[in-house]
């Protein structure tokens, strides 16, 4: 049976089937030139890399960690970073969601300026990207919303809620408004830190499910 692609293993877990809590890891290719990472599960990471396959289990078995904790542990993507010559990215709870039907539950405008930060930001790591902020809201006082195709093609969102608008369920609103606005069929997924708890309450609090975590290692700027 051939082995089956990070976009394929992405898909089965964001219906709820995982890869075999087994211990082991498995090595993908890149989606793309852009993306490469770990991907971890319970008792099963997966790491999407263009490098020999072989250098991953040898450098993994060198690692100084227990074995279910070495793909994401410091020393193993260091030298995963060195090798391929990127950037670590942080380490993410990652997190996703079915799709709503309907509009989304508040007012949201489209964001046409490309210079916008978050839209900057969203257009070195994925396609299609569009950006919302909350309508009739004086700057600082509403959110932004993300939305685009990430690793594997998958639609993922991202929220900023501005500091005078914390604190009235703006991150949790915003979170679920991205569950109606991805395409009939799909799910939406989202990255969280695990030390930004009010993010991972909001977006649990969306009905967004854990499903692992997740490591980026990026291009740097030029």
């Amino acid at each position: 049976m051939a082995t089956r692609g990070l976009r394929e293993i992405l898909a089965d877990a964001g219906g709820g089937v995982f890869p075999p809590s087994d211990s082991s890891v498995t090595v993908v290719p890149q989606p793309s030139p852009r993306e490469a990472g770990v991907l971890s599960f319970s008792a099963h990471a997966v790491v999407f890399t263009d490098e020999d396959p072989e250098w991953v289990r040898a450098t993994l078995a060198a690692t100084p960690s227990d074995p279910l904790a070495a793909p994401l542990c410091p020393p193993f993507l260091t030298a995963f970073a060195r090798r391929t010559g990127r950037e670590n990215g942080n380490i993410d709870l990652l997190t996703v969601a079915d799709r709503l039907p309907g509009g989304p539950p508040l007012p949201l405008a489209p964001v046409e300026d490309l210079e916008h930060p978050r839209v900057v930001r969203a257009l070195r790591y994925r396609e299609d990207v569009r950006v919302f902020e909350t309508a009739g809201e004086a700057a600082g006082e509403g959110g932004v919303l993300v939305l685009g195709r990430g690793v594997a093609g998958r639609w993922e969102c991202a929220i900023e809620v501005g500091a005078a608008a914390r604190g009235r369920g703006l991150g949790r609103a915003l979170a679920l408004a991205a569950r109606h606005l991805v395409p009939e069929g799909d799910v939406v997924w989202s990255q969280q830190a695990p030390g930004n708890a009010t993010s991972v309450r909001a977006f649990q609090a969306a009905g967004y499910r854990p499903v692992g975590a997740e490591t980026l290692l990026v291009v740097g700027q030029p």
